[in-house]
């Protein structure tokens, strides 16, 4: 995905770059589909250069002709293809005009079948990013039997067939693509909700239009990235000095959950943070530092004694490890009255959830759960569109909210929502969240705004997450093994 443009755009967006580009630019749609089928026989030849049979399985909207124009070039490059045709529906004028200058050339078109012959490659060309309904009849038989290969890999064109192009759910059933090629704008369904399972990997064609069509029509989303985002990485000045680069406090570690608070402080020392301290129990703070005694560890038992800790400090990391009970409520409500930003995580946003407030100097970083205790409703709500989900968590509390997950989210109220590509299943284990917590909180410690802050330390977690597993695996991922690869990225990109 390095070398995908960072602009996300929903189906309509995408739709009405396609009727400028024809409306505008003088591109016919067949000149598009024509060079659509290029573009997918380059990918073929790209991803898959020993296949010698393709199979081609073609709708009847302006997917189904990218698919015939396909077939008609592959077999002018030798390649043996097979062509079947799901559904009698109308098809528009250049659909038509391209199974025709198929069939021209000798070609037969078969009906489809719900049982596939042994080929190299199979290509879905069924339906495009319109779909807005549950699939059924043939076109769900066809996606069955393309589901049910377990041999041949599945090259999609645009979006896989039966995945929502701007909220990432399946309709009932959805292609499960090896590779999925996208034409002209990214849709921001492949990245969010379910679009990962389905979509595989993402590759991108613009099919050639005008590179300005793209300064002139705003995305709804952009990809976050450090080369993008991470300008306050930048080489720190030579004569520098702790006291310049900020004082982190981390607020949690209730009875028994010590570790969380821990995972955060180093995440956020990691990250560049000058100094980090922690607010805990009196019976957690002289052990917190044994491993890593550049923190340093304070006993709070009575509330007010965490004032002077929050005085010294320049932004804060509240509720990993915090609890419900009063001591971590009265924590929490010290930590607003501050007015130092903070990022509000875990138990805090339970807290929050309970007894709602709005605040524009902190980052909520709420998991699906969390968010749907937020925002009153459920997490299967939440997932079936994460895009209005995370807007209105902005809306509701203030400041930048991130909404974690696949295709993590975030949004400040103002600018386009950006959208983290970056980590991958192995994060799916207890403390995730308070690495990303810690990271977020280094980051605001050394002055970075609330939303730089978010952007660059989702992406800074998603990335470390990555690199732990090209080196190890996903399976058996724990916190901690992101650590060691937060410094390193966090100099990267300079």
């Amino acid at each position: 995905m390095l070398n995908l443009p960072h602009d996300l755009y929903t189906a309509k967006q995408t739709r009405e770059l396609d009727l400028i580009v024809t409306e505008q630019h003088n591109v016919s749609t067949a000149k598009l589909m024509a060079r659509a089928g290029s573009a997918a026989l380059s990918a073929i030849k790209n991803y898959w250069p020993q296949a010698e049979r393709l199979l081609i399985i073609c709708g009847t909207g302006n997917n189904g002709g990218d698919g015939f124009e396909l077939a008609r070039q592959a077999i002018e490059a030798g390649y043996r293809v097979v062509i079947y045709q799901v559904s009698d529906d109308e098809m528009s004028a250049e659909t038509v005009a391209a199974r025709d200058a198929l069939l021209a050339s000798g070609t037969q078109i078969q009906k489809f079948e719900d049982t596939l012959p042994s080929t190299d490659v199979i290509i879905d060309a069924l339906l495009g990013t319109g779909l807005n309904r549950a699939i059924e009849g043939e076109y769900k038989a066809a996606i069955e039997a393309i589901n049910d290969n377990k041999r041949a890999p599945v090259l999609s064109l645009d979006v896989p067939s039966g995945l929502h192009a701007d909220t990432g759910s399946a309709m009932d059933i959805a292609v499960k693509a090896t590779i999925c090629l996208s034409f002209i704008g990214l849709n921001k369904g492949l990245f969010i909700g379910e679009g990962p399972n389905y979509s595989g990997s993402v590759c991108f064609d613009s099919l050639d239009i005008p590179s300005a069509l793209y300064k002139q029509f705003p995305p709804i989303a952009r990809r976050v990235s450090l080369e993008n985002d991470g300008a306050l990485l930048a080489p720190r000045e030579r004569t520098g000095h702790k006291g310049l680069y900020g004082h982190l406090l981390i607020i949690g570690g209730d009875h028994g959950m010590p570790g969380a608070a821990r995972v955060a402080a180093e995440a956020g020392a990691r990250v560049g943070s000058g100094l980090v301290s922690i607010a805990t129990r009196e019976v957690h703070s002289p052990i917190l530092n044994q491993a890593r005694p550049e923190l340093m560890c304070y006993g709070v038992e009575d509330t007010n004694d965490v004032d002077p800790l929050i005085e010294r400090a320049n932004s804060l990391t509240v509720g990993p490890g915090l609890g419900q009970c009063n001591w971590g409520e009265e924590l929490f409500q010290k930590a607003i009255a501050s007015n130092l930003p903070m990022v509000v995580d875990a138990d805090a946003l339970n807290m929050l959830s309970k007894k709602p407030q709005h605040y524009d100097n902190w980052v909520l970083t709420p998991h699906p759960g969390e968010a749907a205790r937020l925002l009153g409703c459920t997490s299967a709500e939440i997932q079936a569109d994460r895009f209005k989900a995370v807007e209105e968590l902005q809306k509701r509390y203030g400041g930048v909210a991130v909404l974690k997950g696949s295709g993590t989210l975030i949004y400040n109220g103002t600018t386009p929502t950006r959208l983290s590509t970056w980590g991958n299943p192995g994060m799916g284990s207890g403390g995730m969240g308070d690495v990303l917590a810690g990271i977020i909180g280094g980051l605001l410690a050394q002055g970075f705004p609330l939303m730089d802050a978010a952007c660059v330390g989702v992406t800074l977690h998603g990335m470390a997450a990555d690199k732990a597993a090209e080196q190890d695996g996903e399976r058996g991922m724990l916190a901690m093994d992101l650590i060691p690869h937060l410094r390193h990225l966090a100099n990267l990109i300079y």
